[in-house]
């Protein structure tokens, strides 16, 4: 069994580490003190993202995406998650659920979001619907010849950067049509109603919107009515990889730092890795993310040989909850070796501390990771986790 990594995945891993490093990493302390950064430097990191060519990682290239491997998209969404403030979402993933548009929208939507030109969000959470998406009541009522948008839609990540938005709403509200709806940012009726703050900092905001009676044409259906969960759930995996990949890259970077500190931090005569109480932390540290990688490689790696789609569905609950978790342990340890400068915003590891925390909650608690886990087990037996799928 060959392991290494082939000449043309190593080139992403290295063209993402050095846009981590010279575009991301200098704009962290602004927008942690600032807590946003101008439309100037937005903009000048969109034009970053095209000239590095990490625009689109996830779409092939004909529609104006880079066509990398599963593999690739994660050795570079790794090297990505190191940067605080969630930066790496400025280099963006058009929603996987845009391949299944119709050629009209594939022009209209999906190829000018891999370009840069456009960029949308995807409105699924509401006040009442999170884990249970049965519980949602965004409605779409049949219109003429379109269908008239109404309900309400919390955390929608990146609306404020966003020109249209993916909604998932129910056809006249049965629920046995959920549907996916491409409505423009602009359109009327679409109203803010806040934009609440979180624990950690995000380049974008999250924002809470209303649909009063929002008019959407009838070619605005994206993959047809009564798909909406399906494909939602196709986004939600997609999303579920890339998270942890992140954290697989916030947890290294923090890693790395703590174990410089504490070769350099000098208490009781030596340096504090001396001391058995950072050494073993340390060992923890470097097991975890060991681990986390071999299996978060294994499985972007079993996604490009063409695995079952439902072992991919099952696998991808199994990394993301591995991974949010290893980085909630590791990131503890990091903010605990250095003490009270790891308490410091100025300080990576605090930064990062917080924005690992969320991904133990969106596009899936830990909770419904194991959930999901638990009913494939019931269903298919442990080799669907015990076993090597090919």
């Amino acid at each position: 069994m060959d392991l290494t990594l082939p000449a043309e995945d190593l080139a992403w891993q290295a063209r993402a580490r050095t846009f981590a490093e010279t575009v991301l990493f200098p704009h962290e302390l602004a927008l942690e003190l600032d807590g946003a950064l101008p439309q100037t430097t937005k903009d000048s990191l969109r034009d970053a993202v095209v000239e590095h060519g990490l625009n689109a990682i996830n779409h092939a290239r004909d529609v104006g995406g880079q066509g990398c491997t599963q593999f690739q998209q994660t050795l570079v969404n790794e090297e990505l998650g190191k940067s605080t403030g969630a930066l790496w979402a400025v280099a963006w993933h058009p929603a996987v659920a845009l391949k299944h548009g119709t050629p009209a929208q594939i022009r209209d939507y999906l190829t000018p979001s891999c370009l840069g030109r456009r960029r949308a969000c995807v409105a699924v959470t509401e006040p009442d619907a999170g884990s249970d998406t049965g519980l949602i009541r965004t409605s779409a009522s049949r219109h003429g010849g379109g269908y008239l948008l109404s309900g309400e839609k919390w955390f929608v990540t990146s609306a404020d950067a966003a020109d249209y938005i993916i909604v998932h709403a129910l056809v006249d509200g049965d629920p046995a049509r959920p549907t996916l709806f491409l409505v423009d940012s602009d359109a009327a009726g679409i109203t803010v109603k806040r934009e609440p703050k979180f624990t950690h900092t995000y380049v974008f905001g999250h924002r809470d919107l209303v649909f009063d009676a929002v008019a959407v044409d009838g070619d605005r259906v994206l993959g047809g009515v009564g798909q909406g969960l399906e494909l939602t759930k196709d986004w939600f995996v997609e999303a579920r990889l890339q998270i942890a990949a992140n954290c697989l890259g916030a947890s290294i970077r923090a890693f790395e730092l703590a174990n410089a500190w504490a070769s350099k931090r000098v208490q009781f005569g030596v340096p504090i890795r001396r001391h058995q109480a950072i050494e073993f932390m340390l060992a923890d540290m470097a097991v975890e993310i060991m681990a986390a990688k071999s299996m978060i490689y294994r499985v972007a790696w079993q996604i490009d040989q063409k695995i079952d789609r439902k072992v991919a569905h099952a696998h991808a609950s199994v990394i993301k909850l591995h991974a949010s978790e290893m980085a909630g342990r590791v990131l503890d340890k990091a903010v605990q070796i250095f003490g009270g400068r790891g308490y410091m915003r100025e300080n990576a590891v605090e930064r990062l501390s917080r924005d690992v925390r969320v991904d133990r909650i969106w596009e899936g608690t830990s909770e419904i990771q194991r959930a999901i886990i638990g009913r494939q087990l019931s269903k298919r037996g442990p080799r669907l986790f015990t076993g090597w799928h090919r």
